[in-house]
């Protein structure tokens, strides 16, 4: 029988056709390859080069790579019971020949013999970059370990990749089984007329009578936003923020174990334990190690200072909604679940406008449209449909095609949530930019992954799909990261797009993107309104762009608690000697040293923080606001030359943008591809303006 893992070789599988019981079979096939060619790289009877060390693992690595990507990308946007258990079963032995690979300490001498060699001043620079990368991360993998400490360290990896797994898995769970039915419509008071269809189709779907709301953000989010049912705000924000808790059963209506309070401690454990092993002193300082950022030290002042500049503009925006609530709104007291109902009521009464109107100006496919545009205008490519393979029927395929009309990738654009579907919003690489033996490129192609709501049906019309602004401000973000990952011209695949890129800079190119949604130029080729066809008006932006910061001092605050409680966590957390609660405790102590909102005795929120216990940002949230301060820096370039050229859709600077940034990808360090791009180092300024944070600099 056919296996479209196996049988895919570069081309894109057929997603339709993968079944979970190909996945062992091709995953143990790859494994075998891989294993062998590891063992001839070894045993070279020549000296090692770039052609007969390194494309050879290359090759074996990445048709490995690429199935088990599939299959991993796979439990994430159409997770079954069969699916995950044939991912479970196999994921051990993958992690188990990634620690046997890095910890070769006969194939580390082998790159470092070619790093010694006379043909080292003849590889390229993104060439020397993968060889310099591997031996780091050689050294980080625990080859230079003694032998007999190696078992346990490829056990610490093995235990790591289940437990990061399981943790996953618990949120994912958590959220798709709670299900939350209303049978009276005037308990629904306040709520728009398209969630009201979207839950009253969601309680049709479960054959329930009435409306129904779960955990996904389009249903979850507009009921604190909107609903003037006190109660039914608490009932939903009580089961959000115990998701994948001691507390989660009573709310998620099920008998699941779904409780992530051992799972953090023992992940917890397990990397401080690997630090230890490879001399460090914690988590945090061996994450550092392919990171811009130097220190411990330099990390948590950085985040600290971030706080000295939000915390007076948090203070402000606290008094102005305990004002508003208390005269306005009659709630003397603000519970967590009024926060979000009493700022979009602020936000209204205050500048005149609500997050629905804007949303109805704003149809994906317009957005779409609108976001091309600006892609095509600044870099210069063109962006068609295209017919590739999908997973689902929701899922859109596009070409990319540079100046001469060639394509340089492809992509893919998974835009609604669903069951079975992890939440929030990522991009990931298919395939990498590379060349290959017979001399032609491999195009690189991205995953683009978000969670909008879907199109529904009202009055027996399917109407479009409409997102919020932020939802807008989320697709662009996507796609900053996929035109990194698709735009790059490095040949190398070790450094082509975002691989090699240090990790607390990753987030350049997408937070770059964020800011185009900000101009009212982008603006009218983004809107159009789903009934009338208008562009979104010039007032209403206005109005927009005065509420822009809205309450940015505590949006600021609760992202330096996440990230400051991430790096005390890894950086100075007793794990060894901590109780599950202890976690619970420390996000509690870093809430009440950073933000002005108390956090909620009942909150979980660590419990479904996904980003550092089942992503790639242990010890790197802060990540987020160290890249802001590069993105808001490269924007204001564009900007700068405004009055000059006439449109921030600058194909000058978005030319050199693309050269200088996302084409070179990893092969060389971002501190450089940033000063090559804006002629200087990085500055603070353009953030703290664009922020609102401006006056607390001085």
């Amino acid at each position: 029988m056919s296996n479209p893992l196996l049988e895919m070789g570069q081309e894109l599988p057929n997603y339709a056709l993968i079944e979970p019981y190909h996945i062992e079979e091709a995953i143990q096939s790859l494994l075998r390859a891989a294993y062998e060619s590891l063992k001839q790289a070894i045993a070279l009877d020549t000296s090692p080069t770039w052609e007969n060390l390194i494309i050879p693992l290359e090759q074996t690595n990445q048709a490995l790579g690429r199935a088990w990507g599939v299959v991993n990308h796979l439990t994430s946007v159409i997770d079954s019971a069969d699916l995950r258990e044939a991912h479970a079963k196999m994921l051990p032995e993958v992690t188990a020949y990634s620690s046997t690979f890095e910890q070769s300490l006969d194939l580390f001498e082998q790159y470092k013999k070619i790093q010694s060699s006379q043909q080292w001043q003849l590889l390229s620079n993104a060439q020397q970059k993968v060889v310099s990368n591997s031996i780091r991360d050689f050294k980080l993998g625990g080859a230079e370990l003694p032998e007999e400490s190696k078992p346990r360290f490829a056990k610490i990896s093995e235990e790591l990749a289940q437990l990061t797994k399981s943790f996953s898995d618990h949120v994912l769970d958590a959220t798709d089984t709670f299900i939350h039915i209303v049978q009276d419509l005037n308990d629904l008071e306040g709520l728009p007329e398209d969630i009201l269809g979207a839950a009253k189709e969601l309680a049709q779907t479960h054959d329930h009578k009435g409306w129904a709301f779960n955990l996904k953000f389009p249903s979850y989010y507009p009921v604190q936003q909107f609903a003037h049912n006190r109660q039914l705000r608490q009932t939903l924000y009580e089961a959000y923020v115990t998701r994948a808790s001691e507390l989660g059963p009573q709310y998620a209506q099920g008998t699941l174990d779904l409780d992530n309070s051992q799972i953090m401690l023992d992940i917890l454990r397990l990397r401080n334990e690997e630090a230890h092993m490879l001399g460090f002193e914690n988590y945090a300082a061996l994450s550092l190690v392919p990171k811009m950022a130097s220190s411990v030290e330099e990390v948590r002042s950085f985040l600290e200072e971030f706080a000295k500049r939000a915390h007076p503009s948090a203070l402000r925006d606290l008094a102005e909604l305990q004002q508003f609530a208390s005269t306005e709104l009659n709630i003397q007291t603000l519970e967590p679940w009024d926060i979000s109902f009493a700022s979009e009521k602020l936000k209204h009464a205050k500048y005149l406008f609500s997050e629905h109107e804007v949303k109805q100006y704003f149809p994906i496919d317009q957005v779409l449209r609108g976001l091309f545009h600006v892609i095509q205008t600044i870099f210069q490519v063109n962006i068609q449909a295209a017919t590739l393979p999908t997973w689902h029927a929701d899922v859109q395929s596009f070409e990319v095609r540079n100046e001469s009309n060639h394509i340089v990738a492809y992509f893919y654009l998974d835009a609604y949530a669903r069951s079975g579907k992890r939440g929030g919003a990522w991009m990931d690489d298919a395939r990498g930019r590379m060349l290959l033996q017979n001399g032609t490129i491999q195009t690189p192609v991205a995953y683009l992954v978000c969670n909008f709501p879907s199109p529904l049906t009202i009055n027996g019309q399917l109407r479009s799909a409409t997102i919020s602004h932020d939802d807008v401000i989320t697709l662009f973000h996507e796609f900053g990261h996929g035109l990194h990952h698709m735009l790059t011209q490095v040949d190398t695949l070790g450094v082509s797009g975002i691989n090699g890129v240090e990790w607390d800079a990753v987030e350049l190119p997408s937070q770059f993107m964020e800011n185009f949604c900000w101009d009212y130029e982008v603006i009218q080729k983004l809107s159009c309104h789903v009934d009338s066809n208008e562009v979104l008006p010039r007032e209403l932006f206005n109005k927009m762009l005065a509420a822009k910061n809205f309450q940015n001092g505590l949006f600021t605050l609760r992202q330096i608690v996440f990230a400051s409680f991430d790096w005390e966590l890894h950086a100075s957390f007793d794990a060894v000697h901590a109780k599950p609660t202890d976690i619970l405790q420390l996000s509690q102590t870093m809430n009440q040293q950073i933000h002005v909102l108390k956090q909620s005795p009942i909150s979980r929120w660590p419990h479904s923080f996904s980003h550092i216990f089942a992503g790639g940002y242990a010890a790197g949230y802060y990540s987020y606001k160290w890249a802001e301060v590069l993105s808001a820096d490269a924007f204001s370039f564009f900007e700068e030359q405004v009055s000059r050229f006439g449109s921030i859709l600058n194909p000058e600077i978005g030319i050199h943008y693309r050269k200088q940034i996302l084409e070179v990808g990893g092969s060389r360090s971002a501190a450089d591809s940033f000063k090559a791009f804006r002629g200087r180092p990085p500055e603070i300024d353009a953030l703290l303006r664009h922020g609102g944070l401006i006056e607390e600099s001085a």
